[in-house]
C-alpha cells in the first residue's frame, strides 16, 4: 500500500511540474464528458418535447382533418371547392365504430373580430372555432374567468362566445370582456362573451397532415351557432377576385374508449372514410397513438446518434493524453534510467506512467460531469441573452428552439465518466509500457 501511494504521489509531482500541459490533457477530457451529457441532455429535451406535443393531442384520439385536394384533384362532392370530412360521416362513424365513446367536430374559420363597445377600435385578425364543450378538454384549454361552452348553449344555438387571454387583452386592456359583446364584420354577426382562457402555447407541427396550431387569437362558438348563422361555405376575397370554399367540417376529434384499440378503429374509420373512393385526397387521418410510439424510437436512435457524436469527442482527449505521455516519456528517459537503475523494476514504471494518465482521467472527468450539470442553466441563459440582444432572430427561431429545456440523462453521468477513466487507461497502456521496456543503460546515456 505505501509503495502504491509514493507511486501516486510520484505521479502527481510529475503532472505539476507541467501544469499548463496537464491543464490542456485535462481539457480535451472535459469536452469529451461535457459534450456527452450536454448532448444527450439536449436530445432528451428535443425530444421529450415532441412527445409532449403529440400527447397534447391524446394517446386515446383520432384526427381526422379536412385538407383542401391539389388543383384538378377530386374531392368528396367532385369539385375543388366542396371538401373535406361531413357531418354526415361524423354521424356515421359514431353510429357503426362500437370502439368509440365520443366524436367531437370543429370548424374553423379565419374572421375579423372587433369589441363592438369601441367604435375607433381597429379589428384583430384571428380564427372563428365552432366546436362543442369537448374541445376544451382535448386541447388542454383552461378557463381564467366565466365559462366555456356548454352542451345548453350548443342545443340551444346561443349566440355566445369564449374568447383567449391575448385576444382579451388586445380588445379589451382595460375592462372585463364578461358579457361584453364581440363583433364579426364579415359575418355581420353578434356574440356575447361568456368566458376567457388562461394563456396557451402553440402547438408545433406534427407530421405532413396535422399543421402547428395557434390558439392566441381565438374565438371559441357553439358549432351549432355556426351551422346556422354561417352555412357551409367560406368566401375569400383577394383584391377583385374572390374563391369560394365549400366545406362542413375542418376536423373532428375521435375519442377511443381504450387506447389499445386506437390502431384497429383507426384503420376501421380510414376504410369507412375512403369505402368507394381509394383516391380521396381531401382528408388525413392522424393517429397520435402511433405518433407516439414512433417518436419514442425516434427518441432512442437520435440519443444514440448523439452519444456516438460525443463520444468521438472522448476518443479525441484520450488521443491528446497519449500524444502528451508519448512527448513525456521522451523528455524522461534519463529519469526512467535512473530509477530502474536504482532498482525500480518495469511494473514500476507502468504504474507511474498509468496513475499520471489516470489522475489526467478522472480530473477531467470530474469536471466535465460538474461542466454537463450546468447545460440546463448556460441554455436557459443563453436563450434569454439571444432574446434580449436579437429579438429578431429570436422571433424567427423554431418553437422548439424557445421552449425546449435540455434534461440531464442521468445514466449519462456515470456512463461518460467511466468511459473518460477507460480511454486514459486505454490509452496510457502504450506510453507506459514503452516507458517501462528502456534499457537502462541507453536510458542513462540519453542526453
Amino acid at each position: 500500500m505505501t509503495r502504491l501511494f509514493r507511486t501516486f504521489k510520484l505521479g502527481l509531482k510529475s503532472l505539476l511540474l507541467h501544469p499548463m500541459r496537464s491543464a490542456l490533457t485535462v481539457l480535451g477530457i472535459f469536452i469529451g464528458v461535457a459534450s456527452v451529457i450536454w448532448l444527450l441532455a439536449i436530445g432528451e429535451g428535443i425530444s421529450r418535447e415532441a412527445q409532449r406535443q403529440i400527447e397534447d393531442l391524446g394517446a386515446e384520439n383520432i384526427i381526422v382533418r379536412s385538407v383542401k385536394p391539389p388543383d384538378g384533384a377530386s374531392g368528396v362532392g367532385g369539385t375543388v371547392d366542396d371538401f373535406g370530412v361531413k357531418r354526415s360521416e361524423a354521424e356515421m362513424i359514431l353510429a357503426t365504430v362500437p370502439t368509440i365513446e365520443h366524436v367531437v367536430p370543429i370548424r374553423e374559420l379565419q374572421q375579423n373580430f372587433i369589441y363592438n363597445g369601441n367604435p375607433n377600435a381597429k379589428p384583430v385578425d384571428g380564427r372563428l372555432v365552432g366546436c362543442t364543450p369537448e374541445y376544451a378538454a382535448i386541447n388542454r384549454l383552461e378557463v381564467a374567468r366565466g365559462h366555456f361552452i356548454t352542451h345548453r348553449e350548443v342545443d340551444a344555438e346561443r349566440s355566445v362566445c369564449v374568447i383567449s387571454a391575448v385576444l382579451a387583452d388586445r380588445l379589451f386592456p382595460s375592462e372585463d370582456p364578461i358579457n361584453k359583446q364581440m363583433y364579426l364584420p364579415e359575418k355581420l354577426e353578434y356574440f356575447s362573451i361568456v368566458g376567457v382562457l388562461k394563456k396557451r402555447n402553440a402547438t408545433a407541427a406534427i407530421g405532413g397532415s396535422l399543421s402547428a396550431q395557434d390558439f392566441s387569437l381565438d374565438v371559441y362558438i357553439p358549432i351549432s351557432t355556426m351551422f346556422q348563422r354561417m352555412g357551409d361555405r367560406e368566401i375569400k376575397r383577394t383584391g377583385a377576385s374572390f374563391s369560394i370554399s365549400s366545406f362542413e367540417l375542418s376536423q373532428i376529434t375521435i375519442q377511443v374508449s381504450n387506447v389499445q384499440d386506437v390502431p384497429r378503429t383507426a384503420e376501421l374509420i380510414e376504410s369507412t372514410l375512403m369505402d368507394g373512393n381509394r383516391d380521396r385526397q381531401d382528408i388525413a387521418v392522424v393517429v397520435p397513438y402511433e405518433l407516439l410510439e414512433q417518436a419514442k424510437t425516434t427518441r432512442l436512435m437520435f440519443m444514440m446518434f448523439m452519444g456516438l457524436i460525443a463520444a468521438v469527442s472522448l476518443i479525441v482527449g484520450g488521443i491528446g493524453i497519449m500524444n502528451i505521455m508519448l512527448a513525456t516519456v521522451t523528455e524522461r528517459t534519463r529519469e526512467i534510467g535512473i530509477r530502474r537503475a536504482l532498482g525500480g523494476k518495469r511494473s514500476d514504471i507502468t504504474q507511474q506512467f498509468l496513475v499520471e494518465t489516470i489522475s489526467l482521467s478522472v480530473v477531467g472527468g470530474l469536471t466535465g460531469v460538474l461542466g454537463g450539470l450546468l447545460c440546463p442553466l448556460v441554455v436557459y441563459y443563453a436563450r434569454e441573452g439571444v432574446k434580449q440582444c436579437a429579438p429578431d432572430f429570436y422571433a424567427n427561431l423554431p418553437e422548439v428552439a424557445k421552449i425546449m429545456s435540455p434534461e440531464i440523462v442521468p445514466a449519462s453521468i456515470p456512463i461518460a465518466f467511466f468511459i473518460s477513466v477507460v480511454v486514459g487507461v486505454i490509452f496510457g497502456i502504450y506510453p507506459a509500457i514503452r516507458a517501462a521496456k528502456m534499457d537502462p543503460i541507453d536510458a542513462l546515456r540519453h542526453e
